[in-house]
């Protein structure tokens, strides 16, 4: 095969015409390597080769182009690639240069990772440790980074203490405090952290959620039971749902139940 002309395409590729009326399309950067010019003679084993290296190249480019919109991960990079059908040898080869060039920086991705989970979320230091395994981390890469005193854990905890405990409408202190510490473990928080500032917490109950949760008894039970029957069904639920029993006791009092 000859090659006849050259035509410009977009940015940094080239279509190549041959004098078989075939064309191909290559990137600057492989026809400098492989000094391909105008009159130009290829063989068919040469030309598998060319091939190959501009579809090597093609990856490389598609990959940082993937980077310039956020940082990435090597695995991320892979997947990527992968998904756009590159064979395995060619990723290798374009996650080696990426690597070389410093393109892929694991302590700056991590540092950032962890930076925005502390400042824009409520997650904890297990479920970060989980989210950057999985997106191909090891631990000796992010440990240091978690290394994070302790106070900055109890004020992130204690935050969401004060959110949880703002919004409830429904639940006694007992139940509401089991709920916060469940959402806290699966936040990643570690249980010694959780019950530390649990313990340095006051919880009370909330009279109106009592109230509404006496009405809600009384609608559901009074249709099959009626006077001290009642008020002990009532007072039975309640408990179970995590209400102090005195303050049980102090409500009905107030509310008639015959």
């Amino acid at each position: 095969m000859e090659i006849k002309k050259f035509k410009k395409k977009k940015s940094n590729i080239y279509e190549l015409l041959f004098t078989d009326s075939t064309t191909l399309n290559l990137y600057d950067g492989t026809i400098i390597k492989y000094n391909l010019l105008v009159n130009k003679n290829i063989d068919k084993k040469k030309l598998l080769e060319i091939i190959a290296y501009n579809n090597i190249l093609e990856a490389y480019y598609k990959a940082i182009k993937y980077l310039t919109i956020k940082l990435r991960t090597k695995k991320e990079i892979e997947k990527y690639l992968l998904k756009s059908n590159y064979n395995k040898d060619t990723i290798n080869e374009v996650i080696a240069r990426l690597e070389k060039e410093k393109y892929i920086k694991n302590d700056i991705y991590i540092k950032a990772y962890i930076n925005d989970a502390l400042n824009l979320t409520s997650k904890g230091p297990n479920l970060i440790k989980k989210e950057l395994e999985h997106l191909g981390f090891k631990e000796n890469e992010y440990n240091d980074y978690l290394n994070i005193d302790s106070n900055i854990w109890h004020e992130k905890i204690n935050k969401i203490i004060t959110k949880k405990e703002k919004s409830n409408h429904n639940y006694s202190s007992k139940v509401l405090v089991n709920k916060i510490k469940d959402y806290l473990i699966k936040q990643g928080y570690y249980l010694n952290d959780i019950n530390a500032c649990l313990n340095n917490i006051d919880f009370v109950d909330n009279d109106d959620i009592l109230k509404k949760e006496i009405n809600k008894e009384y609608r559901k039970l009074s249709k099959k039971y009626e006077n001290e029957e009642l008020r002990l069904k009532i007072k039975y639920n309640l408990y179970r749902k995590g209400f102090d029993m005195s303050k049980i006791e102090e409500m009905l009092t107030c509310f008639n139940t015959d």
